[in-house]
């Protein structure tokens, strides 16, 4: 306490004290950035919730965050002391900044819904990139946010560092109140507010973190949220966003409709909408996460964001390039939506074809244009991975981080898994960092995503077999399975399509084994005692004309 005390009486009465930090860290970023790793040992701080009535359980820290944040809001310090002062770009209701503006509404729109998010006019800067969030940005937030959330770990997993032959890191967003990452971005919006707009309150539209994060730091600051969330939401998260205390409203078969609701319905008027992906304070949130990362893993070479709407590895990415060019930021997205690389391709945002995915929190159809104007400037590159891979990425974490994470959070890990994109002798025998961004997965989902890791990991096999439909003939065949050690996990018999022998039968057969070793013997076993078998069926049994007697 006395520490914290200490730097604070800095801040406030030594402004000598904050140019000079402001120096420090302004020449890391753009001369020496081994000053930034270099700095003096910090101390352990202790989470606390910004308001009473609301505390949250103290978590350990690794380091004093204090110093570097005073640094970082000390970069402008001097010139700003020379101006007048000015309203705060944060304020979401007036024009403070004059590279950003309310869309107009449309024409044939005789009311309005929500206000939208500022859009970026893209102007030419006179001090920083042309890009809709700045470093500044970053470290703004970073010191806002610092006493209400939690400073997460970042920890070597050694089972997985030896699986994939990397030095692997995790970063724990996880273990964040509400589950996920997004309370970064949603505390920094929510202070931003003019009184005025707090008063009135924010609508956002979500199916789950973004909404869970809104709620309940609205709750901690006193202001009120609505959330629109689509009807296919899980129940679990829309009870909890009420819990929190969120005005919840169940509308449309997706967030694009629930998001055109809150814009559109006159209800709504006067509420600010905040984008969970790419509101420009939302990605100076997030990218708090990469100023951690280099305080925790100091010798980094790379680090795998993964991409939805891709605000978060546009906020990590700016961060971190920032301070280290030389460190190599890869995204990560799903096949089943991979927008940003739709964008890529395109050079602007550009919807992509969105099927069903573990990775829900990923399922953004267009990245953010605000969010995509900075991650272009500062991502290496962005690859893709497969529900497959995802699915054996969750049982990985399950068993070597003993957490559960949802397919979003996941997919860094897909990715450097074995067969994985990142599976690449270049990333070998180096250091990585991975944000596990988010665990809030449905219990039911969790099940089948088990199953299906079980599945891609060669421990969960399914074959076709043509037994004898005689008294004993099911035994013998589990006599045998049984002698290989092999456990039946499921088993579905097939009369009505057998056409050359009355007396047989196909037996549809899952066995849960060891692994791909285990899974030959028991092959070898089946094939020993002469039984006509079709290994691996996959899912459509009907078109397998292989089986001896089988009619389609």
């Amino acid at each position: 306490m006395g520490v914290r005390q200490q730097h604070h009486t800095q801040q406030h009465h030594t402004p000598g004290y904050l140019v000079a930090s402001g120096l420090i860290l302004l020449l890391s970023a753009t001369l020496c950035a081994d000053a930034f790793q270099t700095m003096p040992g910090f101390s352990q701080l202790r989470h606390s919730s910004a308001l009473s009535g609301h505390a949250v359980t103290s978590r350990r820290t690794t380091t004093l965050r204090t110093r570097h944040h005073l640094g970082c809001l000390s970069l402008r310090a001097k010139k700003d002391s020379q101006k007048e002062e000015a309203p705060a770009k944060a304020d979401l209701t007036d024009d403070a900044d004059e590279n950003f503006a309310t869309p107009p509404p449309e024409e044939d729109s005789t009311s309005r819904g929500a206000i939208p998010s500022k859009n970026w006019l893209g102007l030419p800067r006179k001090d920083g990139p042309d890009t809709p969030v700045l470093f500044d940005d970053v470290c703004k937030a970073a010191y806002k946010i610092k006493d209400s959330i939690y400073y997460t770990d970042t920890k070597r997993n050694q089972g997985l560092s030896d699986i994939t032959n990397t030095n692997l890191y995790f970063k724990a967003e996880y273990k964040q109140f509400t589950g996920s990452f997004k309370e970064r971005g949603a505390r920094n919006a929510l202070l931003q507010l003019s009184e005025e707009q707090a008063k009135k309150g924010v609508i956002a539209a979500s199916a789950g973190n973004h909404a869970l994060a809104l709620s309940y730091h609205g709750g901690l600051l006193g202001i009120p949220v609505t959330v629109i969330m689509p009807e296919i939401a899980p129940l679990t998260k829309v009870d909890k966003c009420r819990t929190l205390g969120a005005n919840v409203i169940l509308y449309g078969k997706h967030i694009g409709e629930a998001k055109e609701h809150a814009l559109e319905d006159p209800d709504y008027a006067g509420l600010q909408y905040i984008n969970g992906y790419d509101d420009p304070a939302i990605v100076a949130g997030a990218g708090s996460i990469g100023l951690e990362i280099l305080e925790q893993v100091p010798d980094v070479d790379v680090v795998v964001v993964p991409v939805g709407g891709a605000g978060l590895i546009a906020g990590v990415a700016l961060a971190i390039k920032t301070l280290r060019p030389e460190v190599e930021v890869i995204g990560v997205e799903t096949e089943t939506c991979a927008s940003y690389t739709a964008a890529l391709k395109k050079g602007e945002p550009d919807a992509a074809v969105v099927t069903a995915t573990l990775a829900d929190g990923l399922a953004v159809p267009t990245v953010g244009p605000h969010s995509f104007a900075v991650a272009k400037h500062y991502v290496d590159r962005c690859v893709i991975v497969s529900e497959k891979q995802v699915a054996l990425a969750i049982l990985r974490l399950l068993e070597h981080e003993k957490a559960v994470i949802e397919g979003g959070g996941a997919v860094g890990v897909a990715a450097l898994l074995p067969g994985g994109p990142l599976d690449v002798p270049e990333l070998k025998g180096k250091t990585i960092v991975t944000p596990l961004c988010g665990g809030n997965i449905d219990i039911t989902v969790l099940g089948r995503v088990i199953e299906r890791g079980l599945a891609a990991d060669r421990r969960l096999v399914r074959f076709a077999i043509t037994v004898s439909d005689r008294p004993g003939g099911l035994a013998a065949l589990t006599s045998t399975i049984a002698r290989a050690g092999a456990s039946v996990w499921d088993i579905s018999h097939e009369r009505a399509w057998m056409h050359n022998a009355v007396d047989q039968v196909v037996n549809t057969v899952v066995c849960e084994v060891t692994g791909p070793l285990h899974e030959a013997r028991l092959k070898a076993a089946l094939e020993d005692e002469g039984y006509p078998l079709l290994w691996d069926i996959g899912s459509n049994l009907p078109t397998h004309a292989q089986i001896p007697g089988y009619r389609e």
